[in-house]
């Protein structure tokens, strides 16, 4: 089973990052990234601003790998890297509607995670597990909205 490779210390990373408000004014917020080696294209972060609610993301984990080189992700979840004040970070844009938000968080460990999670699981152990027959089949019969074989 995958999940025995996978040291309970590789599969969650907790972050102290920040939510950008303003050019100089920042929200302290709790991350923490959780990695599921029975589902390894996906990494939960949970955010937790003290006395705010938790907010739950699913992220695809190689958007994240991506992101942490070069501008990755469209719509919804963006990240890409960051170098200011001599620190390298990353930020990380969520959008949901008409709401988003912006966070800068450490790169360094969050790199050194992501590759523990690969080093678990690789992305092509993760892509060999996937029934591509019924992926592909679910997708025909719930095309997104706007496809060419949206019926509406």
């Amino acid at each position: 089973m995958l999940a025995s490779r996978l040291a309970e210390s590789t599969a969650e990373l907790t972050l102290d990052i920040e939510r950008v408000l303003g050019v100089s004014a920042r929200q302290p917020v709790r991350a923490t990234f959780r990695f599921d080696p029975d589902h390894p294209l996906i990494v939960t972060a949970e955010l937790l601003v003290e006395g705010g609610p938790r907010v739950l993301w699913r992220i695809g984990r190689d958007l994240l790998t991506q992101g942490l080189h070069s501008m990755s992700g469209l719509g919804d979840v963006q990240i890409w890297p960051s170098c200011l004040h001599r620190r390298t970070t990353a930020r990380l844009r969520l959008t949901s509607g008409d709401m988003a938000a912006l966070f800068e968080l450490p790169l360094p460990p969050l790199a050194q995670w992501l590759e523990h999670t690969y080093q678990a699981v690789t992305t092509e152990h993760a892509l060999a597990a996937i029934d591509w027959d019924l992926a592909t089949t679910d997708l025909l019969q719930h095309p997104a909205p706007g496809t060419d074989t949206d019926p509406d």
